[in-house]
């Protein structure tokens, strides 16, 4: 594939997708964002990285473009901070404050420079990235007693304007995020969100972990996409170790991620009928949703199939009978999704509630960088399956589903049309499975290696950048999630609404709390 034209050297690294790696200096990191903005490419992520004990940290940042992903290294001057991304890429704000706080990177001319992940319960100076800084264990006496410290809200004034303050505890069982309304009535002006209260130190641990066993931690980054993340950990570390996995162990990773997408889907129009009073929707999708989990414990020993993708293929083969038990679950669901669908799109109660509702146009969508399933429910027609398609989506031609209105009522439609493209691709998987080994062994380098992993998850693209030691140790992995792009744009799409649809937008976002507070 013909390398992208940043003006800049790049390698093509090993991978099952296109990805190239470069090191770019400062006095262009942000001439290449703006040539990345006008090629039509999209931020994916921004990361510190410390490699060496009393080294400077520095920045990457991973970009889509047509041609596939480019990882960019700041060749950072140490007295220097990073310059400021998010005047061409408003999402890179909070993934370069997280920076921040976790690297002790500065970012130059930064409109906010908040922490995001340091509710001011860290020791003083705590950086948990740097080697030879302070960690995170500062010992009781430092903490006890102590409270967050004050967040620096933005505050609406006007007449009849007041703020309503939900969170960070919940009722339910959801993790904990808060999020500080500010309305007239029951419209809401402005929403502002504080989140990392889940931040659980995972870059740090991936650190103290075996290449070959960290695939555990990746897929417990975020329970509802183990297998996205336990995937592209895999093929980072196989890219690194310049290998691929056998293909019948691909077509399984494949059929593993499809059936993740489906239920992550169902479990979301049962929660989002619910939230519309139709508590009938909920009932019926919690259903078939159990249903589809209980084949996939019985098939892959695991509900949610945690832990069957590992190094080198998968830990579980899929006998013929199996085959056909998952085919004809794939019937039974399609003819009631059908019905159910029908049911959904005449009740008008439900339409009120979805038509209209939560709205972000795909401009907006695009200036925010919407991603995932959001981002297809607002004109952004991005799934990796599609884009590049690699082993096995080369050959299943999957389709891609889009739609232009951007509301709650569009991003239902696309679960309903998700779903049934993930019913024909189960089948097709299970059609087509090759015969063949399901694992194969991997050599770790005796140099040091980086590699990169890509896959298109239920909620949208996850991202797994690994960088290896030349003993074979662990130096760096990040793990990225879509959620990052889509909170900042939940935001947008409350404004003009009225507080009690909040509920009903933010479960047809169902962003990840874990998967973002890493």
């Amino acid at each position: 594939m013909t390398q992208p034209d940043l003006g800049i050297e790049l390698e093509r690294l090993p991978a099952p997708l296109p990805i190239w790696y470069g090191r770019v200096g400062q006095d262009v990191w942000l001439e290449i964002a703006r040539a990345v903005a006008n090629a039509g490419g999209r931020l994916v992520a921004v990361w510190g990285v410390v490699r060496d004990e009393g080294a400077s940290a520095t920045a990457c940042a991973a970009y889509a473009l047509p041609h596939g992903l480019v990882w960019l290294e700041l060749q950072r001057d140490s007295a220097r901070g990073v310059p400021d991304l998010a005047g061409i890429f408003p999402c890179a704000a909070r993934m370069q404050r997280a920076m921040t706080d976790l690297s002790g990177i500065p970012v130059e001319g930064a409109h906010d420079s908040r922490p995001w992940l340091d509710h001011g319960l860290w020791s003083q100076g705590a950086r948990p990235l740097l080697r030879d800084g302070p960690g995170l264990d500062p010992g009781l006496s430092d903490t006890a007693g102590m409270l967050p410290a004050d967040y620096g809200f933005v505050r609406v004034e006007g007449d009849g304007v007041h703020e309503i303050a939900v969170g960070p505890v919940h009722a339910g069982i959801i993790e904990p995020g808060h999020f500080r309304f500010s309305v007239v009535g029951e419209k809401v002006l402005r929403l502002e969100e504080r989140l990392g209260y889940t931040h659980k130190g995972i870059e740090r641990r991936f650190a103290e972990l075996a290449p070959m066993e960290a695939f555990r931690l990746a897929g417990r980054v975020s329970g509802d996409s183990t297998v996205a993340y336990a995937w592209a950990y895999c093929m980072a570390l196989e890219s690194a170790c310049g290998t691929a996995p056998p293909v019948r162990a691909a077509w399984i990773r494949a059929l593993m991620l499809e059936r993740e997408r489906v239920a992550n889907h169902l479990g979301d129009l049962g929660a989002l009928g619910n939230d519309a009073g139709l508590a009938f929707g909920l009932a019926q999708f919690s259903r078939l949703r159990e249903d589809w989990q209980r084949l996939s414990g019985a098939v892959f020993g695991h509900r949610l199939m945690m832990d069957v993708v590992v190094p080198g293929g998968v830990a579980i083969d899929v006998s013929s009978d199996m085959q056909e038990r998952l085919c004809r679950q794939c019937d039974d669901i399609e003819r009631e999704l059908r019905a159910l669908r029908a049911i959904y799109d005449e009740h008008a109660g439900l339409q009120d509630r979805f038509l209209g509702t939560g709205r972000i146009p795909p401009p907006l969508a695009a200036q925010l960088g919407l991603a995932g399933l959001a981002g297809r429910a607002s004109g952004q027609a991005a799934d990796l399956r599609c884009d590049h398609a690699w082993l096995p989506y080369e050959s299943l031609a999957v389709r891609m589903v889009t739609h232009s209105v951007g509301d709650v009522a569009a991003r239902v439609a696309v679960r309903f049309d998700e779903v049934l493209e993930s019913l024909r691709l189960i089948r097709a998987l299970c059609a087509g499975l090759p015969e063949g080994a399901t694992c194969g062994a991997l050599q770790l380098p005796c140099n040091g290696v980086i590699g990169v992993g890509w896959v298109e998850g239920w909620r949208g693209e996850v991202l797994v950048t690994l960088e290896l030691s030349a003993d074979g140790h662990i130096l760096r992995c990040h793990c990225h999630d879509p959620s990052w792009q889509n909170w900042p744009a939940l935001e947008h799409a409350i404004i003009g609404n009225i507080v009690p649809d909040f509920p009903l937008i933010n479960k047809s976002f169902n962003l990840s709390y874990a998967g973002h507070d890493l």
